[in-house]
């Protein structure tokens, strides 16, 4: 029989951290305004925090051999005080700490290594602080971009991004907005699903520019040359994002020509034109709308503070279910207008297609055969798969049958493959075939439990010996040589999440 003693030893512990006599490492910790000294023991150190372990490594001691002094100035004495006692006896006591300091504890623990500590502590805010998180999401989705731990944290990231989605003023709002890191905003505004009218978007993003150069005139009729050169030069990442077609024609002349100088010339030459003639082919880009998702939020739920009550914010909101589990509605517009050669993209209400699923990976299998077997017989049809390592979405369009009794080429002039870099619409690649009379298109093949969808030699390709998609790389992607364009600029293979394939139908 085992008896534990673990109160006994968290209490020797607890001694150990106060004992001035024998410690060897000397840790000062803090800005010059806020600076504490620290005492502790190396071995303790070491087995702790792997962080420490590298950094008493690379110390050098004292004179005498004995203290080795270590400087942290990026975590407060408060915090640093509170990890070292869990350091040394486990205990982490969030009772009677304020819910900010629980937040640093958690970038802390992070920063330090403590892993197992990070990880309650996001698992803890999620659970019993969501609503300070949300009350100062500004501060919190600041300081995980600006701390560099959004990938990190996924619970905290996945719970930010829903916020963002369903309650974008949330952070637009806040006192805290015009203080956003630049990287912050710009993840923002690349969201096809932020559900705001885009010309609110413009005029916050104008009110994040003025913040930063808080010189500028107040009164925009005293505006020199130069006052909206500085403008437009700390707007240049922010600026590409903005779906200036898509923004109605009163309040374009209301919010975007008093700010014109800030856009490139063609760009405004182009939106002018749009206002008055919407069906005319423009020179610059015009991104697809955002995609406006219905959501039902569930039930608002009181947390009494002296019994709280577990709540699992890892589970997404239940929301209307999407025809697809790689693109949406934006990403179909967008293919849909290149099947008609059409020059800008189809917005999400005009859209003449309707993406009829045939085949979903991850509900009926990713084994070539299993490809083969569903979509024989089937045309029109795209073809798209989420790479694993980028979250790149690369796809193509096969206008004639596949068919799993034919071996080798298929000709046609309409075919194309695609890619969307980090499954960004605004980022797309579109490669069309070169040449339908050399017959290497789209490809049967004859090893149907080898070689899935095939575009071109091996342009794009879902490959798998192990006989599924997703247990080995050598689903491929390379350079062009029967397509126009290159989507990766070396032949690489890769690994996918999920593969999709829908039939295209066009509207009745």
């Amino acid at each position: 029989m085992k008896y534990l003693f673990l109160d006994k030893l968290a209490q020797n512990f607890s001694e150990l951290l106060n004992d001035k006599e024998e410690y060897n490492v000397i840790i000062e910790v803090g800005n010059e305004l806020d600076k504490k000294t620290f005492t502790a023991h190396s071995v303790i150190l070491r087995y702790r925090s792997s962080y420490f372990n590298e950094e008493l490594k690379n110390t050098v001691p004292d004179v005498n051999n004995i203290i080795k002094t270590i400087t942290i100035q990026n975590i407060s004495a408060e915090v640093f005080e509170i990890i070292l006692k869990y350091i040394y006896y486990g205990i982490i006591d969030t009772e009677n700490i304020d819910t900010k300091i629980i937040y640093k504890l958690m970038i802390a623990a992070y920063e330090l290594k403590l892993k197992e500590l990070s990880v309650k502590l996001e698992s803890h805010l999620l659970e019993f602080k969501a609503s300070w998180l949300k009350t100062h999401f500004s501060f919190v989705y600041h300081s995980i971009f600006i701390n560099n731990i959004n990938s990190k944290f996924k619970n905290l990231k996945r719970f930010c991004n829903d916020i963002i989605v369903k309650y974008p003023k949330l952070i637009f709002e806040s006192t805290e907005f015009t203080s956003l890191h630049e990287s912050a905003l710009v993840s923002i505004l690349k969201r096809d699903d932020l559900q705001m009218k885009e010309s609110e978007i413009w005029d916050y993003l104008i009110k994040w520019g003025t913040a930063q150069n808080p010189t500028l005139p107040e009164k925009l009729e005293e505006w020199s040359a130069e006052n909206f050169t500085t403008l437009k030069t700390t707007l240049q990442q922010c600026l590409p994002l903005i779906r200036y077609f898509h923004i109605s024609n009163l309040d374009a002349m209301d919010k975007i020509k008093p700010y014109k100088k800030i856009l490139d010339k063609q760009l405004w030459d182009d939106l002018k034109q749009h206002l008055i003639l919407p069906d005319r082919p423009v020179l610059s880009i015009i991104l697809p709308p955002r995609v406006q998702i219905l959501q039902e939020l569930p039930p608002r739920i009181n947390i009494a503070p002296e019994q709280p009550v577990r709540i699992n914010f890892q589970e997404k909101p239940r929301v209307n279910k999407l025809f697809s589990t790689i693109i949406n509605e934006g990403h179909a517009a967008m293919i849909s207008s290149w099947i008609d050669y059409i020059p800008t993209s189809y917005s999400l209400i005009n859209n003449p297609y309707e993406f009829q699923l045939i085949l979903r990976g991850s509900e009926n299998g990713f084994a070539p055969r299993t490809f083969w077997n569903i979509c024989h017989g089937h045309d029109n049809t795209i073809v798209i798969c989420k790479v694993k390592e980028s979250g790149e979405i690369i796809g193509g369009f096969n206008p004639l049958a596949w068919d799993k009794k034919k071996v080798g080429d298929m000709k046609t002039n309409k075919s194309f493959i695609f890619s969307f870099k980090d499954g960004n619409i605004y980022n797309s690649i579109l490669s069309r075939i070169k040449d339908a009379n050399s017959g290497n298109a789209v490809h049967c093949y004859f090893n149907k439990d080898e070689i899935g969808p095939r575009f071109g030699k091996a342009e794009f390709m879902l490959r798998s010996c192990k006989f599924d998609f997703t247990k080995d790389s050598l689903n491929m992607c390379k350079k062009a040589k029967f397509y126009e364009k290159s989507l990766r600029a070396k032949a690489n293979a890769f690994s996918i999440t999920d593969y999709e394939v829908f039939k295209v139908i066009r509207k009745i």
